[in-house]
């Protein structure tokens, strides 16, 4: 579990705190979202809890521990790794291996291949190993990214708007590998104004001048779609649908799905009603 307590933050040179206060509590093995408009504090949460930028009021705690406490920042990023939305800002080599394998660089070299080959399945880029990252589409990069992430086996994953810059087909490769990472036990952070990300989440927060205005589950999503709304968030297009659907006196659960998904859903549904 991840508690922030109070935290206050402005930037040097700056009169007005970027967060205010801001209270927040992420359960284990659940994904969460960070919402809100540009300027609301989110990316600055997400490099607070990472490590990034230093806290100077307030307190962080990562499972019981306070942040303040772990006296190198390598200790953190073992704990929590992040991935920003542009790959080559942080990608240092050119060949695959070694940029999965900085960071764990001071093991067993049987270790280090280990959990490079592990990360590389994680991601779906095992056939890529022997690569060049140059010759990589900027989706691949990411997920080379997430893989160097991974590599340290963090239990806590931010991902500060992670599909920005790159393409339809890449924003899916994403999405499978955060669910799977979900089903396996991490906790991911999700930083995002991605109306169909959204739908990823176990639970949103939503920021508006550096506080949290609301915290709503995945089960209430459907019920607050007007939130959504009112602080200039796109709603996606499945919730559109379920809150259209739920007008009409047809009620059904917000699931994990993408809208392709959920017309198979609904057609298996209808189908097995024709059937009984």
């Amino acid at each position: 579990m991840i508690k922030l307590e109070n935290i206050s933050f402005k930037y040097p040179n700056s009169k007005t705190n970027v967060l205010s206060d801001l209270n927040m509590t992420i359960n284990d093995n659940q994904i969460i979202a960070i919402v809100g408009k540009n300027g609301s504090g989110k990316s600055t949460t997400a490099k607070l809890l990472s490590g990034v930028l230093k806290l100077k009021k307030g307190k962080i705690t990562i499972d019981d521990t306070d942040i303040s406490k772990f006296k190198k920042s390598k200790d953190l990023q073992n704990n929590v790794g992040i991935v920003f939305q542009n790959p080559e800002n942080q990608i240092i080599f050119n060949n695959i291996y070694d940029e999965i394998s900085f960071p764990i660089k001071n093991l067993e070299k049987s270790e280090i291949d280990k959990r490079v080959d592990n990360a590389l399945g994680e991601v779906e880029m095992s056939s890529l190993k022997d690569k060049e990252l140059y010759s990589l589409s900027l989706g691949q990069k990411q997920r080379i990214v997430i893989a160097e992430v991974l590599a340290r086996k963090p239990k806590y994953i931010i991902l500060d708007e992670p599909t920005t810059m790159i393409d339809s087909f890449g924003k899916e490769k994403i999405y499978e590998i955060i669910k799977n990472l979900k089903n396996q036990g991490y906790t991911i952070i999700l930083v995002t104004n991605i109306a169909d990300e959204i739908l990823l989440a176990d639970k949103v927060f939503i920021l508006d001048s550096g506080k949290i205005t609301h915290e709503i589950d995945k089960s209430d999503f459907i019920s607050n779609a007007d939130i959504f709304k009112e602080y200039g968030l796109e709603i996606p297009t499945l919730l559109h649908i379920l809150v259209e659907l739920k007008k009409s006196g047809v009620d059904i659960d917000l699931k994990d799905l993408n809208v392709s998904e959920f017309v198979n859903y609904l057609k298996g549904k209808l189908l097995n009603e024709k059937l009984n």
